[in-house]
């Protein structure tokens, strides 16, 4: 896969789940936090004040789009008088893949479309982790186009669902959380707000090197061949690529590899053999010698016992920038 679809489906977890709510003033709704999750907002129709636990208010028009990449709780609400309700809404109690519901009143309406995917803290990859606690995609002309269609076709299948909804709602979630990824990286390069993975993915070099990595982990990469896939030399490459992603070039390589090994056996019953050629290990014993250096146990083990928490990887270095 390429960089961005590789990062969100190791860490995808369940079905998301989603909703249209049509609120009438005056109104306003606390969203608890929920760790190992993120969650977003769109407001179709009027307008309200988004509140985070901490910070300034923001107001959100008509096609606006919230996302809380870490889980954080927050608040909407139509006006920063009208008080909050409880209890608190979560977008993940509900068991439906998704709903539809008006509340009762008589003042003007605003319409959201919310949603929440569950993510696996034990896949984290820092390109996530370097994202802010809520991001705020203005609804701007002519940007965005793929995300406000998704958004639109999103909205109308939850509201009048026809044969095959589940199917097309699902897919039309995963859709969402790419395009909200892709518009916050293309901001924060259009605007040079951000370093790190937003740089990483907007640099043509380091994108090519990072592309390959993620594309075929089993291939004998080295600092100069991924230099070469970048255009750069190797001590160019090298510096460059640390700057941006936070690890050096075969660090991340490795990190990456056992990463991915380690969710294929959690997730598949593949041989150890097997694993350690798709990760690019000539061997099964220097799979296995890497593995416990990275993970604390052997492989087989690691599988048995189901990943605890208190033996997963930790050595994924935080974005630089």
């Amino acid at each position: 896969m390429d960089v961005l679809s590789d990062v969100v489906a190791s860490m995808r977890m369940g079905v998301p789940r989603s909703a249209r709510v049509a609120w009438p003033a005056p109104w306003g709704q606390r969203f608890p936090a929920a760790p190992g999750s993120a969650g977003f907002q769109v407001v179709l129709q009027g307008s309200c004040w988004a509140i985070p636990p901490e910070g300034e208010p923001i107001p959100v028009g008509p096609g606006d789009v919230l996302f809380f990449p870490h889980g954080h709780g927050y608040a909407l609400a139509d006006s920063l008088t009208s008080p909050v309700a409880a209890p608190e809404c979560d977008p993940h109690a509900d068991a439906e893949l998704f709903a539809s519901a008006s509340i009762e009143g008589a003042g003007p309406v605003t319409v959201t479309l919310c949603g929440g995917y569950r993510l696996d803290s034990s896949r984290a990859h820092p390109l996530l982790r370097g994202l802010p606690e809520m991001i705020h995609l203005p609804a701007r002309l002519g940007h965005n186009t793929e995300l406000r269609a998704a958004v639109e076709l999103l909205g109308k299948e939850i509201e009048n669902p026809r044969p095959g909804a589940d199917m097309v709602v699902s897919a039309l979630l995963d859709m969402l959380l790419l395009y909200i990824l892709r518009a916050w990286f293309d901001v924060s390069a259009e605007h040079c707000e951000v370093g790190g993975w937003a740089a990483a993915l907007a640099d043509p070099a380091i994108a090519a090197a990072l592309d390959g990595i993620h594309r075929d982990p089993a291939h004998p990469w080295t600092v100069e061949s991924l230099g070469r896939r970048a255009g750069l030399s190797r001590a160019a490459f090298s510096r460059r690529f640390t700057q941006f992603v936070g690890q050096p070039p075969l660090t991340y390589l490795t990190w990456w590899r056992l990463g991915t090994a380690a969710r294929m056996l959690r997730d598949s019953d593949a041989a150890l053999s097997e694993i350690a050629a798709a990760v690019g290990y000539g061997s099964e014993f220097a799979f296995a010698n890497a593995f416990k250096r990275e993970y604390g146990m052997a492989p087989g083990r690691y599988r048995r016992l189901g990943c605890p928490p208190a033996v997963r990887a930790t050595t994924g270095a935080a974005p630089a920038g």
